[in-house]
């Protein structure tokens, strides 16, 4: 096992195999059948489910007593690297740690992590998934260039990560970059993001769920005009949605394609969903992908 010298899909799951070794696990080999629902490369993380399922079936054969946060980081290391793309651990994580009706709030620097309330149903809500059919590939170059982006605005303002950089400084910050207006750009998006992030934590703990549409909107659009990693599909979702009544919306994933979420009203589904499906058809697109999200359990043994 040799890392990059696998461009397939197979570099995932071999990479998980690489990285328990590589941990010192006495790691031989394995049967492993797959069977999935998870689009791929639809912004939904379907590499980091194939990577935390293959680990925990490892953990589990080799009894390596690994917890789900420990296979996180073994499969974020696969993925960065031998499959050789530059992500972080939240989709690994939420993969491995996520808990039914519960979203994870998750401290990437330290690996603390909450699990806050978010059962839609129960409050007569829903969460909808429109995958655009459109692919995209993390380790084709623009993911990795917004990362390495955004670790020179870090260099630039003298921190360890753009997380250091205080939301209420965010302005003078933005002008200590000067001309920098790429970089400038991407520090935007990140602290803002992280405000954001932190707001929805906050109304979900206080039971005010609906309120979290119009910061999902606010994302959108942060992603789109700031981060640039949104598409012209993912905006048609994002804007038929809204005009539709949908409580907020914002595209999910790496970018450049992939999924939006939507979130709605009980009542609204169906509608929310045909103004989608016309849209695309109007505009000559595949027909998107419509389905509901629900806060799960991850993984698990089952039998």
């Amino acid at each position: 096992l040799t890392p990059e010298a696998d461009t397939s899909w197979t570099a995932y799951p071999s990479g998980v195999v690489w990285a328990l070794r590589e941990a010192g696990h006495e790691i031989t080999g394995a049967d492993i059948h797959l069977a999935s629902t998870v689009p791929s490369g639809a912004g939904l993380s379907s590499s980091a489910a194939l990577e935390i399922v293959v680990a925990l079936a490892l953990n589990d054969l080799y009894a390596l007593g690994l917890r789900g946060w420990q296979l996180a980081r073994l499969c974020q290391r696969a993925e960065n690297v031998y499959v050789g793309a530059p992500v972080g651990i939240m989709d690994q994580t939420a993969s491995a740690c996520c808990e039914a009706g519960h979203a994870l709030f998750l401290d990437t620097r330290d690996l603390s992590q909450r699990q806050i309330p978010f059962d839609l149903a129960a409050e007569g809500m829903r969460l909808l998934v429109v995958d655009t059919q459109v692919k995209h590939s993390h380790s084709e170059g623009e993911y990795g260039k917004r990362r390495a982006g955004c670790e020179k605005g870090a260099a630039l303002l003298g921190v360890d990560a753009l997380r250091d950089v205080p939301y209420a400084e965010l302005d003078a910050a933005l002008e200590r970059l000067g001309d920098e207006e790429e970089v400038r750009r991407l520090v935007r998006h990140v602290v803002t993001e992280d405000e954001r992030v932190e707001r929805v934590v906050s109304l979900l703990e206080s039971g005010d769920t609906r309120a979290i549409g119009p910061v999902l909107v606010e994302g959108h659009v942060s992603l789109r005009d700031d981060f640039r990693i949104s598409c012209p599909e993912l905006d048609l979702v994002v804007d038929t949605a809204l005009e539709a009544g949908a409580l907020g919306a914002r595209m999910t994933g790496g970018g450049f394609g992939g999924s939006a979420i939507v979130l709605v009203e009980t009542a609204d589904v169906d509608g929310v969903t045909k103004a989608v499906e016309e849209a695309f058809a109007g505009a000559g697109l595949t027909a998107p992908r419509v389905f509901e999200a629900v806060p799960s359990a991850g993984a698990r043994r089952v039998a």
